[in-house]
């Protein structure tokens, strides 16, 4: 009799563990871009509502590194602002696709006692300052740009990404194809030799130095501008318009570009006259034969809801949503994944 109750208490036991098991959440985890995290942070919040059964754990530690740790199968997925190399592609133990997930804009953004947001900034300007041939901000280029603007007689600090950052990649993409001299001398990357400048880390540490720093101007994306209450400029576009980085311009970066079939294109320095010169699309970086079957699905799964559902959350955060063609071709793409 006692042997009895002591195998139904074993056996109890072993199905209550095994409930709970079974109703553990999925944990997917992934790693990279800081340009994405406001948008990626709500769609997994929202999602978790949606697919209780499913939760992501996200590390936004620049692009730099979540391509390293997905090429090393440390995550389950990248993400990064930089389309990875063709030598990185080839580096990876597997096939690595670029799914892109909103688009963006960088700004330039600075901290001028006494100057707002809508400082005019054309190209030359902005690459020279970089290059550390501007050091002041009374510089007579800059005045002459901006015409009844105030501008004090102050160092001009410069501030950079300290790491391997998908947002510097779109912002020296956009200085290589707008300066023939910091093509040459500097050249794009998510990690570049910068002439001048301190380094911040994360688009969080750039927007915190120039938040604190009188004569400060660095580079972050729009929502963090926003969310720290940063001035930014407006930029001269390939067109001549100086254009305010909002959703509208940003969304025309991607007017009349032919999109590849990897998805690897640069949206910087567009001809479309309405559109703002320094956006990108930001991707995820998925393996396209996952070796999970079960977080395999819930990835792709995932994905095809913020490519659609979740792109509504998109312009609340400051974010551009997809064209639509874009997101048929990932609706293709999507079909080509290989789930063990």
């Amino acid at each position: 009799m006692i042997m009895t109750k002591k195998l139904t208490i074993i056996l109890a036991s072993i199905a209550v563990a095994a409930t709970a098991w079974a109703a553990a959440p999925i944990l997917i985890n992934g790693a990279g871009a800081t340009f994405p995290y406001p948008i990626y942070s709500k769609w997994f919040d929202v999602y978790a509502s949606i697919n209780p059964d499913v939760r992501f754990n996200y590390q936004s530690i620049g692009s730099g590194g979540g391509i390293k740790q997905v090429t090393a199968k440390t995550v389950d997925f990248g993400a990064s602002d930089g389309p990875m190399t063709d030598q990185q592609l080839a580096d990876a133990p597997g096939r690595l696709i670029h799914i892109p997930t909103v688009m963006g804009a960088v700004v330039v953004t600075y901290n001028v006692p006494g100057v707002e947001k809508g400082l005019k900034l054309n190209p030359d300007i902005v690459a020279d300052i970089f290059l550390g041939a501007i050091t002041k901000w009374n510089d007579p280029r800059i005045s002459s740009a901006n015409p009844g603007v105030q501008i004090p007689d102050l160092p001009l600090v410069v501030v950079h990404r300290s790491d391997g950052s998908g947002t510097t990649y779109i912002f020296v993409d956009y200085l290589s194809s707008v300066s023939g001299a910091w093509k040459l001398k500097v050249g794009k990357g998510t990690s570049v030799n910068w002439p001048v400048g301190l380094g911040g880390k994360g688009n969080e540490g750039v927007a915190g130095l120039v938040k604190q720093t009188p004569g400060a101007l660095g580079y972050v994306e729009l929502a963090y501008a926003e969310k720290n209450g940063l001035a930014y400029a407006t930029i001269q576009n390939k067109s001549g318009k100086f254009i305010e980085p909002t959703l509208e311009s940003t969304s025309k970066a991607a007017d009349g570009v032919d999109i590849p079939s990897d998805f690897r294109v640069s949206l910087v320095n567009s001809a479309n006259a309405e559109a703002y010169p320094i956006a990108g699309f930001t991707w995820l970086l998925i393996y396209r034969k996952m070796d999970d079957p079960v977080k395999g699905k819930a990835i792709v799964d995932f994905i095809k809801w913020a490519v659609h559902d979740g792109q509504k959350y998109a312009k609340d955060l400051l974010y551009a949503p997809l064209p639509e063609g874009v997101v048929g071709m990932i609706d293709k793409k999507l079909e080509d994944i290989q789930i063990a």
